[in-house]
């Protein structure tokens, strides 16, 4: 959209239906917009083809609600992650178009787009108290225009779910595997499959799980190749990793 708004201005400006300093004026906030508080990214879409997302966590309701109404000029679908049901009820009346998942607390606003892709991305979980990490991960993923797929709760403690599934497995493009406790499930899936694996450690587990840092190392020291690791409950840097990955 961004593209289209620069190639648009460029237009009229060659038609005569904006002057230089109404073309001038409105450039000045393209690359950024300076709110005082938050520095909003316009060209992120243009230079990446992903727009900016909020990350909502330690943000106030208003500064939420000004960037979001500052990016959904421009961009079809914003994302505001790590939010709260308080959060959407204050934004609801703002917006034309605007829904909560609960799961992943994603607040979206505007359209999921329509896939860019045949190929798809295949989220699995170890386990169902994995699924938060995991939805965050494949809403994200379809926002940036990728077909999901989930398999939730195949950890390796009943190995044979998973295996149950193998041609959905080996079909998918880009796997994301969530898992705590001990995280040897995208090892596992590795193992089976030729495509690439990006393993999502969530802080899901008891004392020594330390907040999922024993997943994070496990996942880190995995002897399967083909494994890339995000942050603990990163969803969201999954879910971006796994789009990139699935449109190219």
């Amino acid at each position: 959209m961004e593209e289209q708004k620069i190639r648009q201005l460029i237009e009229n400006i060659q038609s005569g239906t904006v002057s230089v300093d109404d073309a001038i004026a409105e450039l000045k906030n393209l690359p950024y917009e300076d709110l005082g508080f938050a520095m909003v990214d316009h060209h992120r879409a243009l230079r990446t083809g992903k727009p900016e997302v909020i990350f909502s966590q330690g943000k106030t309701f208003e500064q939420v609600r000004e960037i979001a109404e500052k990016l959904h000029r421009n961009n079809r679908v914003i994302l505001a992650t790590r939010a709260t049901g308080e959060l959407y009820d204050y934004l609801l009346n703002s917006f034309d178009s605007i829904s909560y998942n609960r799961h992943a607390r994603i607040i979206i606003i505007g359209e999921i787009p329509e896939p860019v892709t045949d190929r798809y991305v295949l989220v699995l979980t170890g386990g169902t108290a994995d699924i938060p990490y995991a939805e965050e991960a494949a809403l994200t993923a379809e926002a940036m225009g990728s077909p999901v797929k989930r398999l939730f709760d195949v950890g390796i403690t009943g190995v044979h779910r998973l295996l149950s599934h193998l041609e959905i497995l080996t079909k998918a493009n880009v796997i994301i595997a969530a898992a705590g406790m001990e995280g040897a499930l995208p090892a596992l899936a590795a193992g089976l499959v030729s495509r690439p694996v990006i393993a999502l450690p969530t802080s899901v587990g008891y004392g020594a799980n330390f907040q999922g840092l024993s997943a994070l190392l496990t996942m880190i020291n995995s002897c399967a190749p083909g494994v890339a690791v995000v942050n603990i409950d990163n969803g969201f840097g999954a879910g971006y990793l796994a789009s990139i990955i699935n449109a190219g």
